[in-house]
């Protein structure tokens, strides 16, 4: 599919916040990829933010894939004590497969940790194209099983232990979830799969509709897919684990919220991963935010789509824990 096709309007409140940014976010092509890494992510989650929040952090050097060290940060509530374990929450940060850090996303989680007396592991996994597939889903899928060797002396309940990440972080979070499935690894009590990125073919309609667009837009898209998987990109040569949207058997995975906005790229990959999941016999709760670009939660958090599409991933995780 190619051309000019018609896409849905952003919401108003949104694409007034996108004015604001808009020329501060690039289309990213592979020269450009060194740059926006030494730019840094345009939001710092100091330790001053988090104890705004109410919660600490420690990092932890782990082995990663084949041994290599990674790192893993710990998030707490402020002065956790207490007889029994609390829930668990793996997050895996996003920037494409070939940007950010572990902290590129956390400040969604960090009402998660406070509210449910949570304990957040968060991962550095290493990125493409320095270190292309399999390596960063095998890095995030030995944190998880680091996480869940460590439950007690991390104060988690194992059978409370939740996956979660936006963007590349989802669907490096989708592609962790059926890794521990195929192999008796952790299990997972639900993941949270915001705006995940699922599909390296390029073929949706959304992708069209998304050519040109402001956050991560078809080319951008090309340039994280191409950097994670090289000449595989878009070929039958290329493992469910790196894009979940492959995956014809997703039976037995945990409860699923996916959410993405309808003006992105990923809208039409996610619709479909949560319309796989409901014919696999998995629950799914979906939201498609009329009027939404990717990341716009992070970008204008003020706005009412953004606060309806925080309180709908809060609300499903609150019943997840508490049930």
């Amino acid at each position: 599919m190619s051309g000019t096709v018609p896409r849905p309007p952003l919401d108003p409140e949104l694409e007034a916040a996108l004015l604001l940014v808009q020329d501060q976010v690039p289309t990213i092509t592979p020269e450009l990829i060194p740059a926006m890494r030494q730019a840094g992510t345009p939001v710092d989650v100091s330790d001053d933010v988090l104890a705004d929040a109410g919660v600490t952090r420690r990092d932890v050097t782990i082995p990663g894939f084949e041994g290599a060290d990674i790192q893993v940060s710990v998030i707490t509530r402020i002065g956790r004590t207490g007889p029994r374990p609390g829930p668990g929450i793996y997050h895996v940060h996003g920037g494409g497969m070939i940007l950010g850090d572990r902290m590129v996303g956390i400040t969604q989680v960090l009402p998660w940790i406070v509210e449910h007396d949570a304990v957040a592991v968060t991962v550095e996994y290493r990125l493409a194209p320095e270190f292309p597939d399999p390596i960063p889903v095998e890095d995030c899928y030995a944190g998880l099983v680091w996480a869940a060797r460590h439950t007690a002396e991390l104060g988690i309940a194992p059978e409370r232990l939740v996956i979660t990440g936006a963007s590349a972080g989802g669907g490096l979070a989708a592609g962790t979830a059926l890794l521990a499935r195929d192999r008796n690894g952790p299990r997972l009590a639900g993941q949270v799969l915001i705006c995940p990125m699922l599909d390296d073919r390029d073929e949706s309609v959304s992708t069209v509709q998304f050519e040109n667009a402001v956050l991560w837009d078809r080319t951008s898209n090309r340039t994280g897919w191409s950097a994670l998987l090289g000449e595989r990109c878009g070929t039958d040569d290329v493992s469910v684990y790196a894009a979940p949207a492959r995956a014809t058997d997703l039976s037995g995975l945990p409860p699923a919220f996916i959410d993405c906005g309808s003006a992105e790229v990923f809208r039409d990959e996610d619709v479909a991963y949560a319309a796989a999941l409901w014919r696999a016999g998995v629950q799914a709760e979906l939201h498609v935010w009329p009027g939404g670009f990717h990341g716009f939660d992070m970008v204008a958090p003020h706005t009412a789509v953004s606060q309806s599409a925080t309180a709908a991933r809060r609300a499903w995780l609150a019943r997840l824990l508490d049930a």
